[in-house]
């Protein structure tokens, strides 16, 4: 059975999550090292940074995303943040990754917020249709990258 649940209340795959988000985003780390990664991401559960919403399928860890309050050092005028949407291969297809990004939105409206960010350098036509504009071309980490927006 499919349950969604905040990653600080199952830190038992949180060193998971964070390598699989190091190397699918491997780009994004250049100069830190797995075991900084997940020292950070495990510190961002706790305080925030890096709030993350999983979902497992009994203790199998199927994907995540998470509510970040900073995902993009060039701009830290803009936050919070819908980053580290990651669903595994074999369980794509499902309508996961949706659901996760719909429970990031959700909770960041509870907080108070009235938009979210994210970036993408391969994603955004999958993110336009589901309600996030562009809002800007850029280029980082040698990629064209997009930076997009969603009014909650």
């Amino acid at each position: 059975m499919l349950r969604m649940d905040w990653l600080e209340n199952q830190m038992h795959h949180c060193d998971t999550m964070a390598e699989r988000l190091y190397r699918q985003f491997s780009y994004e780390y250049v100069g830190q090292s797995l075991a900084q990664w997940q020292q950070e991401f495990a510190a961002g559960q706790a305080d925030g940074t890096w709030k993350s919403l999983i979902v497992t399928e009994g203790d199998q860890l199927l994907g995540g995303a998470a509510l970040a309050r900073d995902d993009l050092s060039s701009r830290p005028d803009l936050g919070p943040w819908l980053a580290c949407v990651l669903v595994a291969p074999e369980a794509r297809g499902q309508g996961l990754a949706e659901r996760l990004i719909e429970g990031i939105c959700n909770h960041a409206r509870a907080m108070g917020n009235t938009s979210l960010y994210l970036h993408t350098h391969d994603k955004s036509d999958y993110y336009a249709k589901r309600g996030w504009s562009v809002l800007e071309p850029f280029e980082a980490w040698g990629k064209e990258q997009w930076l997009m927006s969603r009014e909650l």
